[in-house]
């Protein structure tokens, strides 16, 4: 967790902009304005500062452990009389989180055969990011990692609860009668309020544009509008994580769109949810604000959309001009 805490000395007796102090000096005030953090996530700060001037005083970005700053801010300082201001930011910890993560299996020779390779990765609330490779790179099994499905044979992940996993076929998933009771299923191991219920359901459905479908039975939806109601099974439970596994694949095109629209509607909508979209589709990314690309049980590019789609672009050129040799 990366803490940015942004505030403004006023230089005593008016005199005037005091140049920034050494880097390894901590900032010492007298009184602070506001703290719009909790001290917990204060506390998870690095201890490291950076100063710079302003015209208007000095602005220090002081990421720093609470007890540090607490008692920095217990000492006057001759050279600064009051803090005018504090606000405090805090760069959120990724939604989901891998760190060098490798996953094998045993095969009938009793070898142990690789599918993932010291993958790591993050995905930060709010985002919608999509995870692309060739077939059998190991996108569904890393997917299935990060949900728990599998144990990795290394490594760490961290994902934040509750999480959900959306299958590529959504009759593994939506299996009541209607739409409305297939959303509410999940919620029975919460003690809710049957009006706390119905709330939830038809706000998950709203989200992904499915309300006026409440009542439908199942077996009258679309692919698409399945892969929906199962989106929104999630959203109703609260889910902070949605690891989506190639929605897309049998679906036409109207459903595709309305597919990943809602997914990337909702995700930007919360600011909390974050979404993880396995996909071999590259016009897709035209949704996303992130993406990985693996190949060989690899992660061999992580970062901005248009970033991975040159990498992509550039390996498919070298392929093409590999098969004109």
């Amino acid at each position: 967790m990366n803490l940015t805490i942004l505030f403004s000395a006023i230089p005593r007796f008016c005199l005037p902009t005091p140049p920034p102090p050494p880097l390894h000096l901590r900032p010492q005030l007298l009184t602070v304005a506001s703290i719009s953090a909790p001290s917990s996530r204060l506390a998870a700060a690095p201890p490291r500062i950076r100063a710079q001037p302003s015209s208007s005083g000095v602005f220090f970005f002081a990421p720093m452990p609470w007890a540090s700053l607490s008692t920095a801010l217990m000492k006057p300082s001759p050279r600064y009389c009051r803090c005018r201001s504090l606000i405090v930011a805090a760069e959120a910890a990724p939604a989901i989180e891998a760190h060098k993560v490798s996953f094998s299996v045993t095969n009938k020779q009793g070898k142990s055969v690789p599918i993932l390779k010291n993958c790591s990765l993050h995905v930060p609330p709010g985002q919608l990011w999509m995870l692309l490779g060739p077939n059998g790179c190991g996108k569904s099994t890393l997917l299935k990692v990060l949900a728990g499905l599998l144990n990795p044979s290394d490594g760490t992940v961290n994902i934040k609860k509750p999480s959900s996993f959306v299958f590529q076929n959504p009759d593994h998933q939506v299996v009541m009668p209607t739409v409305e009771a297939d959303v509410a299923f999940g919620l029975g191991k919460f003690n809710l309020t049957s009006d706390e219920v119905r709330s939830r359901v038809s706000e998950a459905l709203e989200a992904v544009g499915m309300l006026h479908y409440s009542q439908r039975p199942i077996q009258t939806l679309s692919g698409g509008q399945k892969q929906r109601v199962a989106i929104a099974g999630a959203l109703a439970e609260a889910c902070k994580v949605l690891l989506l596994d190639e929605l897309t694949t049998f679906l036409d095109e109207h459903d595709q769109i309305g597919v990943i629209k809602a997914v990337k509607n909702t995700v930007a909508a919360s600011g909390e949810v974050a979404a993880l979209w396995v996909t071999h589709r590259l016009e897709e990314l035209n949704y996303a604000d992130g993406a990985l690309y693996m190949e060989d049980g690899r992660i061999m590019m992580h970062g901005d959309v248009s970033s991975v789609l040159s990498f992509i672009k550039a390996k498919q050129a070298q392929f093409r001009d590999h098969l004109h040799l």
